[in-house]
C-alpha cells in the first residue's frame, strides 16, 4: 500500500488488523500515489503496491475502486493545509485570528524558554500551537514555530512581538489571518487594546 508517510502513521492500527501481510510503500503525497496507482500506462506489477491511501473523493474521481473509507485510527485527526504568498499587509482583524512566526530562543541557558514564553505570558496572548526545532548542528538552539491566538493589529499581540523583538535573535512574522474555526479568541479586560491605550496614555502624562 503506498502512501505519504504521515498518513500511514494515522491508519497503521487499521492495516494491522485488517491487512496484517500489507507492506508500505513511501509516496511524496497520498495524491500521487493515487494517481501513480490510476496510470493506466504503467503496468501494476511495475509500481509495488496494489492500492494507495488517498483523500475523500480521490479513487473516485481517478476511476479507482474504493475498498475502504473512513480507515483512520483517529477520527478526529486533521491536516492542516498552509497557503503561502508573498509580502503583503495583514488584513483587518475579526475577533477570531491567528498570527503565525518563527522565533529563535533567545539563549542557551537557564530560563531561556521563560523569557521567550513570557513576552506572549504578560499580556494575556494564549498559544494554540508550539513546535521547536534544533537549527542547524548548533547544539542547545533552537528554532520554534508558534500560533499565537490573536492579530497584529492588536495592542497585546504587538506588545507581545515588541518583547520578543528585543530579547530572541531572530523573529519572523508569518501573518496574521482568520482562524479556520472562526472561534473568537476571549480577551482579559486588562488586556484590550483600550487598556494598553489607557495605559500608554498615563505614561506620556507622566513625561
Amino acid at each position: 500500500m503506498s502512501a505519504h508517510s504521515h498518513a500511514w502513521a494515522q491508519v497503521r492500527r487499521w492495516a494491522n488488523a485488517t491487512l496484517p501481510r500489507a507492506e508500505f510503500v513511501s509516496a511524496t503525497s497520498n495524491a500521487a500515489a493515487a494517481v501513480t496507482l490510476a496510470d493506466a500506462s504503467r503496468p501494476a506489477a511495475s509500481l509495488g503496491f496494489e492500492a494507495a491511501l488517498a483523500p475523500p473523493g480521490t479513487g473516485a474521481a481517478l476511476g479507482l475502486t474504493v475498498l475502504a473509507d473512513r480507515v483512520a485510527d483517529n477520527t478526529n485527526a486533521a491536516t492542516r493545509f498552509v497557503k503561502v504568498g508573498r509580502p503583503q499587509p495583514a488584513g483587518e482583524p475579526t475577533g477570531a485570528d491567528k498570527t503565525t512566526l518563527v522565533v529563535h530562543l533567545p539563549g542557551d541557558d537557564a530560563g531561556a524558554l521563560l523569557r521567550m514564553l513570557e513576552q506572549f505570558a504578560v499580556r494575556g496572548v494564549n498559544l494554540s500551537r508550539i513546535e521547536s526545532r534544533p537549527i542547524g548542528d548548533r547544539p542547545g538552539e533552537y528554532s520554534f514555530s508558534i500560533d499565537a491566538l490573536g492579530h497584529v493589529a492588536e495592542a497585546r499581540v504587538a506588545e507581545a512581538l515588541v518583547g520578543l523583538k528585543r530579547t530572541c535573535p531572530v523573529v519572523r512574522f508569518l501573518g496574521s489571518y482568520p482562524a479556520a474555526d472562526r472561534a473568537v479568541t476571549p480577551v482579559e479586560v486588562d488586556n484590550t487594546d483600550e487598556a494598553f491605550t489607557r495605559a500608554h496614555s498615563w505614561v506620556q502624562s507622566l513625561l
